[in-house]
């Protein structure tokens, strides 16, 4: 799987993640990992970050990197290069700073244009390697708030736009799931619906991110649809993001 660099400075690494690789070993199989990318090509900051706590109750280096999404999921990731820029960009995500944007592909017609969803996330009772909201989950909840915007509706598909402003697990596959929506190819939380498209894997892609660098410089950085993802998203009329 190809990893491409979006944007490179002395303190700040940002990559265009394909679906499919996963960010951190999980310490049960020994596949190929964006951090195994990392190793190769920026030994030097095996230490940047605080230690990681995984699923084997294993601890392992984060090797700089700041936040994660799904391995189904493509996009963008930051890497900080250094400790300093690491605790920088860190407290912006502590502090709601930083704007993430997702594009997806969601089943039915959303109604409407532009909305919040606001449905705090706990962990499932169900199956613990799931997230849920009310009455599913077990144990406390956090709160979950994500705003979005529908780009686009097409034969009981939409095309949405989504900004969480919390980063809880799974959180945009747990709302839009829980509104009646679930992101197309989605195998965990949703359910089979008939559709004119099919993209065989998660239909969720990190497009966007807004940050403040060290240097106090404010940075977007936008990853291109993969070629999977933007032959689906052209179902609806959209030409190819790059």
């Amino acid at each position: 799987m190809e990893v491409s660099i979006l944007y490179e400075d002395n303190d700040v690494l940002a990559v265009n993640k394909p679906s499919g690789l996963v960010v951190h070993a999980d310490g049960r199989t020994t596949e190929k990992t964006l951090t195994d990318w990392i190793k190769e090509r920026y030994p030097k900051i095996e230490d940047v970050g605080e230690p990681l706590k995984i699923g084997t109750g294993e601890t392992i280096k984060r090797w700089g990197i700041v936040h994660r999404i799904d391995r189904e999921t493509s996009g963008v990731v930051l890497i900080a290069k250094n400790q300093e820029t690491y605790t920088f960009i860190k407290k912006q995500f502590l502090k709601r700073e930083i704007d993430k944007f997702y594009q997806a592909i969601v089943y039915g017609d959303v109604r409407y244009d532009e909305g919040i969803i606001n449905l705090p996330i706990g962990r499932s009772k169900s199956d613990f390697r799931k997230r849920a909201t009310g009455k599913m989950v077990r144990g406390e909840t956090r709160e979950a708030i994500t705003y979005y915007k529908t780009l686009a509706r097409k034969d009981k598909l939409s095309l949405v736009e989504a900004n969480p402003k919390t980063g809880r697990t799974h959180q945009l596959r747990v709302h839009f799931a829980d509104t009646g929506h679930g992101i197309l190819g989605d195998k965990q939380y949703g359910v089979y619906k008939k559709s004119p498209i099919t993209i065989g894997r998660l239909a969720l892609h990190a497009y966007s991110i807004e940050f403040e660098l060290p240097k106090g410089e404010l940075l977007k950085i936008v990853a291109p649809y993969p070629a999977d993802f933007a032959e689906a998203v052209s179902f609806f009329g959209f030409a190819k993001k790059d």
